[in-house]
């Protein structure tokens, strides 16, 4: 509410970021390490309040940085998201719980089974909101690790897409003018990001069905 208050929404619309494009790329270009650090930070901050920008970020960050911003992104995303994670489970643990009612239902007997697995999959597959998917597995026994590592190896392949389709855009907000995002829901951008969610969900179909075969055997056992 306060984000949209303070029209943060209008400050990082598109027709902004290409008004003030060229002053943001010269600026990085003389200061890269300080730009890169600033827009490191802005992401952690993005993630960790749930801001909506974080789509935004990514692309402008690709135009401005280069492939650079892949590493800028993925790494401010799991910095944001750790500390999601943290507090989820600590301070704001029953807020969190509140806010996310709705999902854990749904999606805490993934976790229970194959957490390193399931999280993987729904950062390479968003099926439910990235704020969602910080706060759930705090409400369950994963590890702060198994939750970072996920995050970071799960969100790396989409950054890295998206971030190539914000490198084209380079030339088109240097011209001031509007990028074309239909381009985001194209077959050739989802249909990868969909075939590696599928395969890193391919440890708990196993697990379930060795558990299935095992749990088989054992009523065999038992009526033999």
């Amino acid at each position: 509410m306060i984000f949209f208050a303070l029209g943060g929404h209008e400050t990082l619309s598109w027709d902004s970021i290409a008004r003030n494009y060229a002053a943001l790329k010269s600026h990085a270009d003389s200061n890269l390490l300080i730009a890169a650090l600033a827009f490191l930070v802005l992401y952690a901050l993005a993630v960790s309040f749930s801001l909506p920008i974080a789509l935004p970020l990514t692309l402008t960050g690709g135009a401005i940085f280069g492939w650079l911003a892949i590493l800028l992104v993925v790494t401010g995303a799991t910095l944001g998201a750790g500390v999601v994670f943290i507090a989820a489970r600590t301070v704001f643990a029953d807020m969190a719980r509140r806010r996310a009612g709705p999902f854990i239902a749904r999606l805490e007997d993934g976790f229970t089974r194959n957490a390193f697995s399931y999280l993987l999959a729904l950062r390479l597959i968003p099926a439910a909101p990235f704020w969602v998917v910080n706060i759930v597995p705090a409400l369950t026994r994963m590890t702060l690790t198994s939750f970072m590592m996920a995050t970071f190896i799960g969100i790396l392949p989409g950054s890295a897409v998206f971030v190539s389709v914000g490198r084209g855009f380079d030339h088109i907000l240097a011209a001031g003018r509007t990028p074309d995002l239909e381009i985001l829901g194209s077959p050739a951008i989802l249909g990868p990001l969909v075939a590696l969610g599928l395969l890193s969900l391919l440890p708990v179909l196993w697990r379930r069905i060795t558990s299935r075969d095992s749990k088989a055997q054992n009523r065999d056992g038992e009526t033999g």
